[in-house]
């Protein structure tokens, strides 16, 4: 176990005026308090905190956060208090312990809402202190290098999670080694014969190349230093995992990887990266296709670097990464580099805080994930799922017309892009051209797609772009935005309702009466009581009696008389709770106090029957049914039986048609034909010579030379589908033609 002057000794490696007074209290408060505890490996307990804080060390972190990294499992695992941290580490330290023990509290499990929520946590600490997460990843980290020590599921449980969360999280935030370690340990874990497959196929490649990478090094570090330019150059080799994602994902083999040996072009300026490219490219040949600009437009991440692939030295295949000293820090320690120490002196006044609004990328990301939390109907499992998705996802970079940059991960669709340039742009997106040419929402983007976004006011997306979106903010805009459709829709037709409700009553409905008796209903405002009306969970009469309780007596019965409501063309419905009476309007009615129909393009959640439909000409009424909206019915409908003892349900409805927009209808035909060659075309020639359109066809035996033919379509209204019926009952192959009311 690491001594105590051996960890100072790493902090004074960084920073020579470190506060080692604290970091000897911390370290013996730690120790005293983990006292006897074992891991399962055997080794004291404390010897996982100490390993947490060399890690810690090796990113430069501060004072602060090495104590921290100490004590993280006091207030969890032993009788240590905040109270009593704070009185020896003061408020400061304090707080991040409390932090990390509130998430060791609902550690990672098997159940997706469990691990929705501890990572919201996570989230929510990171925002408020960026150390929470290096702390808490460079926990992993040596969780993971002992895990062998835990017994098998417990080893599969901890791996998945490193692999689902932290390590695509710590890629997020820039830092590629942590993210890679992470990859390597749960990758061997989690599919051992792949990794020892690579891991020997590695061996054997290392062997036979031995003497190549000293030799490209040298090439490359005498012609660029031959032409003014000193730099570091290291030869590296690709990480297993990465070896195996990215054979997967193109379907090739190890030989034909191009850069599982790579090499890092470290020069002092921004002018010498560019001048590097240059003679390298001029020196040998580029592979095309291979040459990323990752300085001009860097990642999301902040990740800056230029990539090439050369035909190099030897004729190999060779990968080169070309960065500054600053570009090559932040590529290993990602938003730890922001605090990092730079000549013995402690950013930010002493303490390790990284400004957010200074902050580029990562930390925006972050940002927008945050507020996504703050959705008040945001399902966790979903939020977790989405945010999974945006940390694996590679990039790609489109531009506006107007030549903005917008990056995506890689699979975006112009759905994507719409949400990225703006929420209200994604909501009316109605189609996009892609380097000029109209394209289907559904394409997806390639680096350097010209994206401009087709746009119509009037448009709410489509709920099924949440399956094709990628991005967790456009999936949770579309998401939000068919919720408020559809809420309008159902306050729509709960205004209507209510309207009627107040009017047979003889009151005036007003929404302002309402608003003062929402508490009554359980709700906070008066559009939740017009959607939850709407959507049948709240009765009519429910609302009537919250706004006008003098209508009703101590056993909620209705005392004052309804309006008049008898007449021609009414019809009575019985029950044990009553007698309701319901106007019956044809279609030609100007009765203007029952709920108007326009068809499924209205603004009502509406459907008509599933089993024969209703059109414009038939006598109709509507069903309320919980969640769903209207259903109208013809009235002549054997179904309608159902809701008898129902009668809240039943809603007076009426075809309210534009001439200047006509809409189609669904209807139910049944056929008796002869079964001969030809009978089904000369029924759907029948149909299609009348304007008809066939939405679905079911043929059922009834006899060796007769069949019964189901068959459901579109109309304009009644006298059009009578029109096809009579024509169709005029052919000599049919029997019978008749229309089907379910």
């Amino acid at each position: 176990m690491m001594r105590q002057y051996e960890l100072v000794d790493l902090v004074k490696r960084y920073n020579p005026r470190c506060d080692e007074a604290l970091l000897d209290k911390a370290y013996v408060y730690g120790m005293m308090k983990h006292g006897p505890q074992k891991r399962a490996s055997g080794d004291p307990y404390f010897s996982h905190p100490l390993e947490v804080a060399a890690i810690l060390t090796e990113m430069r972190m501060d004072d602060a956060t090495i104590a921290t990294a100490l004590l993280h499992d006091t207030i969890e695992d032993t009788d240590a208090t905040k109270q009593e941290i704070e009185q020896k580490f003061g408020a400061e330290i304090a707080g991040l312990v409390e932090s990390l023990t509130k998430l060791k509290k609902l550690d990672f499990v098997s159940k997706k809402t469990e691990q929705a929520e501890n990572f919201r946590r996570l989230l929510l600490a990171v925002a408020a202190d960026v150390r929470v997460l290096l702390v808490k990843l460079a926990d992993r980290l040596h969780n993971m290098r002992t895990l062998h020590h835990m017994r098998e599921d417990k080893r599969l449980r901890i791996a998945e999670e490193t692999m689902e969360i932290y390590a695509p999280l710590a890629g997020r935030m820039g830092m590629q080694n942590i993210r890679e370690e992470l990859e390597d340990l749960s990758f061997r874990i989690l599919q051992p014969e792949a990794y020892a497959s690579i891991v020997g196929r590695l061996e054997q490649m290392r062997e036979e190349s031995k003497n190549l990478i000293p030799a490209i090094e040298q090439a490359l570090t005498e012609k660029l230093g031959s032409d003014g330019i000193p730099a570091k150059v290291r030869g590296r080799e690709k990480k297993p995992y990465s070896i195996f994602t990215k054979v997967q994902r193109k379907g090739l083999s190890l030989e034909q990887l191009s850069d599982i040996f790579g090499f890092r072009i470290v020069v002092e300026s921004l002018h010498d990266c560019y001048h590097a490219l240059g003679i390298v490219h001029t020196t040998w040949s580029m592979v095309p296709g291979r040459f990323k600009d990752y300085i001009s437009t860097p990642k999301q991440n902040d990740y800056r670097s230029i990539h090439t692939t050369v035909v190099g030295p030897g004729r190999q295949r060779v990968e080169l990464q070309i960065r500054t000293e600053e570009m090559h820090r932040f590529a290993e320690y990602g938003i730890a580099a922001h605090a990092l120490y730079k000549d013995g002196d402690r950013i930010s006044g002493g303490r390790n805080i990284v400004d957010l609004s200074q902050s580029s990328g990562a930390w925006a990301w972050l940002r927008e994930t945050i507020e996504r939390l703050n959705d008040p109907n945001l399902n966790p499992e979903e939020f977790l799922e989405n945010t999974k998705l945006e940390l694996f996802q590679d990039q790609v970079f489109c531009f506006t017309p107007k030549g903005k940059i917008i990056a995506l991960p890689r699979g975006a669709t112009p759905i994507d892009f719409a949400y990225a340039v703006h929420t209200d742009v994604g909501n009316t997106c109605v189609g996009a051209k892609i380097n000029g040419r109209v394209r289907p929402v559904m394409t997806e983007l390639a680096n350097g797609d010209e994206v401009e976004v087709l746009t119509a006011k009037a448009q709410v997306p489509p709920a099924a772009w949440e399956q094709i979106a990628v991005t967790g903010r456009a999936r949770a805009a579309i998401r939000r935005a068919t919720r408020d459709a559809v809420r309008k829709q159902f306050g729509g037709l709960g205004r209507q309702i209510l309207v009627r409700a107040f009017e047979r009553a003889g009151k005036e409905f007003s929404e302002t009466a309402l608003a003062a008796a929402v508490g009554r209903l359980g709700h906070k405002q008066a559009t939740e009581v017009l959607a939850a009306v709407g959507r049948g969970e709240i009765a009519s009469e429910a609302v009537l009696r919250a706004v006008h309780p003098e209508l009703f007596d101590a056993q909620g019965r209705q005392t004052q008389p309804r309006a008049a409501t008898t007449g021609e063309g009414w019809f009575d419905t019985s029950s044990v709770s009553g007698v309701m009476k319901f106007r019956v309007p044809d279609g030609g009615s100007d009765d203007r106090t029952s709920i108007p129909i326009r068809g499924l393009s209205g603004d009502l959640p509406v459907r008509f029957a599933p089993a024969g439909g209703a059109v414009p000409g038939d006598r109709i009424v509507g069903i309320l049914t919980p969640g769903e909206g209207i259903t109208i019915y013809p009235i002549q409908s054997p179904a309608l039986k159902e809701f008898d003892e129902e009668p809240s349900r039943w809603l007076d409805v009426r075809w309210d048609i534009d001439p200047n927009s006509p809409s189609r209808f669904p209807a139910r035909i049944a056929i008796n034909s002869l079964n001969e060659p030809g009978s089904l075309a000369q029924i759907s020639q029948v149909i299609a010579e009348n304007d008809g359109n066939i939405d679905n066809i079911k043929m059922i035996p009834k006899a060796a030379d007769f069949h019964e033919i189901i068959i459901d379509l579109e109309v304009w209204d009644l006298k059009h589908l009578t029109r096809i019926i009579h024509q169709l009952r005029a052919k000599p192959i049919i029997s019978s033609a008749v229309r089907v009311n379910g």
